[in-house]
């Protein structure tokens, strides 16, 4: 399986959990939530190194998580921005020079199971870019800022993104700066190479991998957790 790097944003709130602190510090089942993402990633057999990105007043109780894991793959301590954009174009100068392609995952989605980095490790080999996502099961209705709706799009051709993606490199690395040059926001690094031209392609993740914003995603985590550990 060919190796790959990979990245996780951190630097976020708990402004939506409505904590007083980074959300991925919060416990769930006794442990951070990023101990959940740590442990997940490094036991992929395709990463090979990853790149916590975090904010430096988090700094302290991060590197005491990870030196607690005693995680099998090295972490490195990557100071973040001030938006996921920042973040990844900051984490994306520290990578270390033999790094190719890159998985960038939400430390949030501590859920992700080994299997789904490894599977988009291996089709990363393949395309130059990939967002793990599922298909939307709910009709989706397109409303105006009055909440009319104006339209009912095919949902057949809806998924909804989640993390991991993969780019190579190099490519990845061109789209951020053509992004800081043109000043484009976006929210997720699938969304930059679009608006480079390049191609993305889909890779089935997993219908469990959510990404824990509020108390209610808190809840339905650690049923699942509970679930998976019997």
């Amino acid at each position: 399986m060919s190796p790959v790097h990979l990245l996780i944003p951190a630097a976020g709130s708990g402004r939506r959990m409505g904590a007083d602190r980074n959300k991925v510090l919060i416990e769930l089942l006794g442990q951070p939530i990023i101990a959940w993402t740590l442990r997940a990633a490094a036991a992929a057999e395709a990463v090979v190194w990853l790149g916590l990105v975090g904010q430096q007043g988090d700094r302290p109780a991060l590197e005491e998580i990870v030196n607690t894991l005693d995680l099998p793959k090295p972490v490195a301590f990557i100071l973040g921005g001030s938006t996921r954009q920042e973040s990844v174009y900051n984490g994306l100068q520290s990578l270390p020079s033999e790094a190719t392609r890159v998985l960038i995952h939400d430390g949030a989605r501590c859920l992700a199971t080994p299997d789904l980095f490894d599977r988009c490790a291996a089709a990363l080999t393949e395309q130059s870019g990939l967002v793990a996502a599922v298909p939307v099961k709910d009709t989706i209705k397109l409303v105006d800022a009055t909440l009319a709706v104006e339209s009912t799009p095919d949902r057949q051709r809806l998924w909804v993104a989640q993390t991991p993606q993969g780019f190579e490199v190099a490519l990845l690395k061109q789209c951020h700066r053509q992004g800081l040059d043109q000043g484009w926001s976006v929210t997720d690094d699938a969304a930059l190479f679009e608006r480079c031209h390049l191609p993305v392609q889909v890779v089935p993740g997993e219908e469990t991998n959510l990404k824990v914003t509020t108390p209610m995603d808190l809840a339905i985590a650690e049923f699942i957790l509970k679930q998976r550990l019997g």
